[in-house]
């Protein structure tokens, strides 16, 4: 782990006015690596979320610099901070965000769709990338009737379709027994992450702490502590 694929310095964020102004993130500046799972954990509310949103794109932070691969990305114009989240950032939502009326491989080709590539060779991608993930015979399928870890997988599928360097997960576990938790993130481990690829991930579940290269803990906005992976925040 040589290259920061994520550098954060001195990132602030609130919200509302006055006397009514939250502080959400507080003063934070860590380094992620390509090659590495990073772990963020913390009680609700102690700004994991709005601290990814910010990494990612989505949320633009009061002061500080966020960069990815060196580029400060608070410093594109709108449009490129859109292509930066549609070519550079995956998303695994907490409840998969998939689409029920779509089967499995459609759902897989959408962020491809988004991109305008043509349906059939993106539907060609997409079953590459369930092979990935070992879902081919589901391609055809409603999320309806796949289970929990399979619908897991069809997200993570969605999200490394485009090949992005950051993989972004929010609660990936949070619906899942601890048996299949555990199975996905090893998944993610041995398939997914590589030397070009760096991963962050927001969990409360400790059961899933063994896998990450990192932990760093928040609380009030603030980072408190940084671990190596297995050891759990105390």
């Amino acid at each position: 782990m040589t290259e920061a694929a994520v550098k954060a310095t001195e990132l602030e964020k609130s919200f509302g006015e006055g006397a009514a102004r939250t502080y959400a993130i507080r003063g934070i500046s860590f380094e992620a690596y390509f090659g590495e799972m990073l772990y963020f954990v913390g009680p609700s509310g102690s700004g994991k979320t709005t601290l990814l949103s910010m990494i990612s794109g989505i949320l633009k932070p009061d002061s500080g610099v966020v960069k990815v691969e060196g580029k400060d990305i608070w410093g594109l114009s709108a449009n490129e901070i859109a292509d930066f989240r549609l070519n550079k950032v995956g998303f695994v939502f907490q409840d998969y965000h998939l689409f029920p009326k779509l089967s499995t491989v459609e759902n897989v080709a959408i962020p491809l769709i988004l991109k305008k590539q043509d349906w059939e060779r993106s539907l060609e991608t997409a079953m590459e990338f369930l092979e990935v993930v070992g879902l081919t015979d589901r391609a055809s399928l409603p999320p309806v009737k796949l289970s929990g870890g399979e619908q897991q997988r069809v997200a993570i599928a969605r999200a490394i379709v485009s090949r992005p360097d950051i993989l972004i997960f929010d609660e990936p576990t949070a619906s899942l027994d601890g048996l299949t938790g555990k199975r996905i993130l090893e998944f993610v481990k041995e398939n997914i992450l590589n030397d070009k690829r760096c991963i962050l991930i927001v969990t409360h579940d400790s059961r899933i702490f063994e896998f990450a290269d990192r932990i760093i803990g928040m609380e009030d906005g603030r980072i408190v502590k940084i671990t190596s992976g297995g050891e759990i925040e105390g």
